[in-house]
């Protein structure tokens, strides 16, 4: 009876294999792809197959191989992008892949130097720690105003500052606000609502997008 279920679920997936027919890549991450198959959009991860049948072996920004039918293939990133990834005439606009833990991070810029950002919609302003500003350049002690936040483990010294630039993927902000905590609080760098709420977040499904407004 074992046999005969196995041999039925075998069966099963194979149907589904040879069911796909067209395969598109719409988005490329460490260890991610946005795929459309046979019209139906998924957000794979390596090592776990789509309903399909679909086997995402390894990706990067660049390419994904992927399995199928025991057939491994590269792809490279399509220059037609889904409907629902479709980026708008005339803007700019990033998309962003959950991490294991549902947490959106994504590289980034302050003042030109590279960083990475962690999406805190429940950040009032973009937040570093001292040693994120030291790195950057900010003199927060001399330029920041100072003031105090509210944390997990209490009250917290921070200084506001100015930051020239700001910069997601092709989204690029002037003249952003920013709390230096004076400690070692947050650990990421937090991509909040000073640079949030002067652009237009879209969900898709998993995948979270920043859009470029209009001006």
């Amino acid at each position: 009876m074992l046999k005969l279920l196995q041999c039925l679920l075998l069966l099963i997936l194979s149907m589904n294999v040879f069911a796909v027919e067209k395969i598109t890549i719409s988005g490329l991450f460490k260890n991610k792809a946005i795929v459309t198959i046979d019209g139906k959009q998924r957000l794979l991860n390596v090592g776990e197959p789509s309903p399909e049948g679909v086997l995402l072996i390894s990706a990067n920004a660049k390419e994904a191989v992927i399995e199928i039918d025991g057939e491994q293939k590269t792809y490279t990133l399509s220059q037609h992008i889904g409907s629902s990834f479709k980026k708008p005439a005339g803007r700019n606009t990033v998309s962003i892949a959950p991490d294991r833990g549902g947490m959106y991070e994504v590289n980034g810029s302050i003042n030109e130097f590279q960083v990475k950002f962690l999406v805190d919609t429940g950040a009032t302003s973009i937040s570093m720690n001292k040693h994120h500003a030291r790195r950057i350049g900010i003199d927060y002690k001399f330029e920041g105003k100072e003031g105090l936040s509210e944390t997990a483990s209490g009250l917290d010294k921070i200084y506001i500052v100015n930051l020239k630039t700001v910069m997601v993927g092709g989204i690029k902000l002037h003249d952003v606000q920013a709390a230096v905590h004076d400690g070692d609080f947050p650990r990421i760098i937090l991509l909040g609502n000073t640079f949030l709420g002067r652009v237009k977040m879209i969900r898709e499904g998993q995948m979270l997008m920043l859009e470029e407004k209009p001006y």
